[in-house]
């Protein structure tokens, strides 16, 4: 069956259908995320293209974030926002800790931030973060936050309405 439908025209962005499509798996996102924002797209690539695209629209140069990192992908987060020429503050904690809200609070004392980045899962550890109390310091500072979910969405709960997730 996967086989056959490989073997059909491919469906262009300008075809109707295709609208129709997009329609459909943004609300399925939306199922699975647990959120009501219609804003909900997919990036059609890797974990590392969504992190980018995310980031990468999110940041100018200049703009204050702070990195959670606890893992090799929260380091990544760190890289991604560098490159953009965010002026990145890391709160590293060793390999297979979670990232304590109070020190993601002591990061965000020191000046304006406009974001605070963190792994929910991170792949190379195992580490589940909690993110409801992470979630009411940042937005307390005024900041957004940005979760990598790649490893937990579809493994574990995810509900980024209810636990105030900005961008996943």
């Amino acid at each position: 069956r996967v086989l056959k439908a490989m073997t059909l025209p491919v469906v262009g962005h300008l075809d109707p259908g295709f609208l129709t499509t997009m329609d459909e798996v943004q609300e399925l996102l939306r199922h699975v995320f647990q959120t009501e924002n219609e804003l909900t797209l997919t990036v059609p690539g890797t974990g590392m293209a969504g992190m980018e695209a995310a980031l990468t629209n999110l940041l100018e140069p200049g703009d204050r974030v702070v990195v959670g990192i606890n893992g090799f992908f929260g380091g990544r987060l760190a890289e991604i926002a560098a490159r953009c020429g965010a002026q990145v503050v890391k709160v590293e904690v060793p390999w297979g800790e979670i990232i304590p809200p109070g020190a993601i609070e002591e990061a965000l004392a020191g000046e304006p931030t406009k974001l605070v980045a963190l792994v929910h899962a991170e792949t190379s550890t195992g580490v589940l973060q909690p993110l409801e109390e992470i979630s009411q310091v940042v937005h307390r500072h005024g900041a957004l936050l940005l979760v990598d979910m790649v490893t937990s969405l579809g493994g574990t709960e995810v509900r980024l309405d209810d636990w105030g997730v900005d961008v996943a």
